[in-house]
């Protein structure tokens, strides 16, 4: 069942949404910490300010919301102020793309993790994260080996 909301109420709601310390970020921090990853969070230096960085290896992880981010699964869409909606939601999503593309031509490791798949399970989605960080510490390993041999 819709909500329905003044649009004062809608518009209080909305800005307390939060941009960090998120509860998905607090799951995927909390988790990662506790397997022995050290990283910084909502790094403002680094353009996007991802939620998650290891600079010593050019890694970047994006914890995305189903609806900020528009996921095409799970992204709900409001009913009231839809020309605002759509705007805001398709720039955002080109905003991701741009700094996707951003990160690959600085040849750095980005990663982007769904809401609903932390929802799903914080263990596979941190496992995912691992298997990710690993992979890109052997790649700059190796990138670095054969600069200075």
């Amino acid at each position: 069942m819709a909500e329905s909301l003044t649009d004062e109420q809608r518009k209080k709601k909305m800005g307390a949404i939060k941009g960090k310390e998120t509860s998905i970020e607090r799951k995927v921090s909390k988790e990662l910490w506790n397997r022995g990853y050290r990283f910084r969070k909502n790094v403002k230096n680094l353009y996007g300010t991802p939620d998650i960085a290891i600079k010593k290896y050019k890694i970047v992880i994006f914890l995305d919301s189903c609806f900020w981010h528009g996921c095409e699964a799970h992204g709900t869409f409001p009913n009231s102020n839809q020309s605002f909606w759509f705007n805001k939601l398709s720039r955002n999503k080109e905003r991701d793309e741009e700094v996707n593309q951003y990160y690959l031509k600085k040849g750095w490791h980005i990663l982007r993790i769904w809401e609903h798949e932390v929802n799903s399970s914080v263990e596979i989605t941190v496992d995912k994260i691992v298997q990710f960080i690993e992979e890109a510490k052997i790649f700059e390993r190796y990138k670095s080996y054969n600069r200075n041999s």
